[in-house]
């Protein structure tokens, strides 16, 4: 609607709410009237029957009329001829009770002037003198009438005779008054409602505005009083920390986002550097743990003073997880290829003392002394070995055979994998299960799928040395991998953009400071392991535009998350 069907559609509304004040006042005088006529008017007098009939009729006919005007009120259309009526309908009623109740000896004579206020109230200016007009015309109806009928006899002693002229010409004149400072006030008034509709107008599209920002805003926004209890809380905390508003509002910041209290409650004379931005370790009522980025700030009201606090924040889990793989990266950046290149070195000495011990262990034979000697050098046979093994899985994650990526379906693959563990040593004690949708397909180069898995499973068998549960699931993505393009994560599809492959156990978990490590090239808590296995997965899962990350409780067990990009397959 627009802003001028709005007003329209207001003034409609002020004019009806006017009409029922009209008449509501008809009616208070109405029941008024009837009480004097009942205890004061014409009793005893002579002429009394007929004065009485006269304002008992009066009065019926102001309950009448109003009754009937009621009735037909919500079904009123033309407002503004049916005010007309009802200021017509007030004249009538009044000149009534002049002219029955003494005339010019009337005391209901001051009822015209509500009348001319009424019209004013309606109708403005024009109101205001055309029922000043009308009004004067029936208190001179009213007079003349009276002293035709000889009304006043009823009422003798009531007031002193005065010259109807002059009379009509005091009431009219005050008539006329009452009409101009009234419609003057109005003019006022209209003049201050239009003033404050527009005031209460700005207010609301204002307040609108405010609710709709805060409520779009991509951060969690919240705000306390000066003691630190929560006084507002926008959909996206709601969204990052998992908590409803209403069970916030009211609690103590700190049981909301514990460790911030001393960075927003602080004192407002401290400066903003002293408040910079922190980031925060926040695990959810589900469980999940998450990294929030908040900054907070006093908030104060109109007068410059502290009246509470702002605080917003966002989740960066994932800006802490690209971070961290950041450094990673930035560490093995310089030393990786010198090693690698190291590494390719050190296998030519290796493969000539392998040949040279071998030629001497076959010029060695048939004494005592050559059999410890040969001893000797089966072990460093068996080490050099060893070494070729160990330079030859650093060669595999430092220079990685290029990903072929193709369509997998990942059903046929998961069910070959669990065949291969459940047949093997390390499956004894462990139940595995597998959840994957029927036609659930990634885009991945399959020989690197499945070494990946293979060595995620054998991981979970080993996290679980009493036995446990060994749990494989996927499920499709709206959102595409951290590592997929951009033209794929820009993608309008409606399907599934990426698949999340879960390898879950049951088993020990691994602690929060080696949780932060586990993909780190050489480290390992295992005894003789190279500390490759993990760091190969990182590398071969990022090389096929993927992620992957680690979830884990010590005692409760732990999950790997790998997030590929979505392929489709052939059921």
């Amino acid at each position: 609607m627009s802003e001028a069907g709005d007003a329209e559609a207001g003034q409609a509304t002020a004019m009806r709410r006017r009409l029922k004040w009209l008449m509501a006042a008809r009616l208070g005088l109405s029941l008024g009237v009837f009480a004097l006529v009942l205890v004061f008017l014409g009793v005893g007098r002579e002429g009394a029957a007929t004065v009485e009939r006269g304002l008992y009729g009066t009065v019926a006919a102001a309950f009448g009329a109003t009754l009937l005007y009621a009735t037909l009120f919500p079904w009123v259309r033309r407002l503004g001829r049916f005010g007309v009526l009802q200021l017509a309908t007030d004249v009538a009623v009044v000149t009534s009770l002049v002219c029955w109740s003494g005339g010019a000896d009337s005391f209901f004579g001051f009822l015209y002037l509500p009348i001319t206020l009424f019209g004013a109230m309606l109708f403005d200016r024009r109101g205001a003198y055309g029922s000043a007009v009308l009004c004067s015309a029936g208190y001179a109806l009213a007079l003349a009438a009276a002293e035709r009928w000889n009304v006043r006899e009823a009422f003798g002693g009531y007031a002193p005779g005065a010259s109807l002229s002059a009379l009509w010409m005091v009431h009219t004149s005050a008539l006329l008054l009452v009409a101009l400072l009234s419609s003057a006030l109005m003019r006022e008034v209209r003049m201050a409602g239009a003033a404050l509709q527009e005031s209460t107008t700005d207010l609301d599209r204002l307040r609108r505005l405010h609710e709709r920002t805060v409520e779009s805003l991509t951060s969690g926004l919240l705000t306390t009083d000066a003691s630190g209890h929560v006084t507002s809380f926008n959909p996206e905390a709601e969204r990052i920390t998992g908590r409803r508003e209403a069970e916030v509002l009211g609690a103590r910041i700190e049981s909301v986002l514990p460790g911030i209290e001393g960075l927003v409650l602080g004192g407002p004379e401290e400066s903003a550097s002293a408040r910079l931005r922190l980031r925060l370790d926040y695990r959810r009522g589900d469980g999940d743990a998450r990294h929030l980025g908040l900054s907070g700030s006093v908030l104060r009201d109109a007068q410059g003073g502290a009246d509470g606090h702002v605080v917003i924040f966002q989740d960066v889990t994932d800006v802490v997880a690209m971070e961290h793989d950041l450094r990673r990266s930035e560490r093995l950046a310089v030393a990786g290829q010198l090693a690698a290149d190291m590494a390719h070195e050190i296998r030519n000495p290796l493969a000539a003392i392998s040949g040279s011990i071998e030629m001497l262990r076959d010029g060695l034979s048939g004494s005592a002394v050559d059999a410890e000697h040969l001893r000797l050098m089966e072990i460093v046979l068996r080490e050099v070995e060893r070494l070729d093994r160990l330079i030859a899985d650093f060669l595999a994650y430092a220079r990685p055979a290029p990903a072929q990526p193709a369509a997998v379906d990942l059903g046929p693959v998961l069910d070959e994998l669990t065949g291969m563990f459940e047949a093997s040593p390390a499956s004894e004690g462990v139940e595995t299960r597998v959840a994957v949708p029927p036609g659930t397909g990634v885009r991945v180069d399959p020989r690197q799928l499945r070494q990946l898995l293979w060595n995620l499973v054998l991981n979970a068998a080993q996290a679980m040395p009493e036995g446990g549960r060994l749990e494989i699931a996927a499920r499709g993505l709206d959102e595409p991998p951290q590592g997929a393009p951009s033209a794929d994560r820009n993608g309008a599809e409606k399907e599934p953009v990426g698949v999340e492959i879960s390898i879950s156990d049951t088993g020990v978990g691994i602690p929060p400071d080696v949780l932060e490590r586990i993909f780190d090239p050489f480290f390992t808590t295992k005894r003789g392991g190279t500390g490759l296995g993990l760091a190969t997965v990182h590398r071969v899962v990022e090389g096929n535009g993927g992620s992957v990350r680690a979830e884990s409780r010590v005692g409760e067990g732990t999950c790997f998350r790998i997030r590929l990009p979505a392929a489709e397959v052939t059921e």
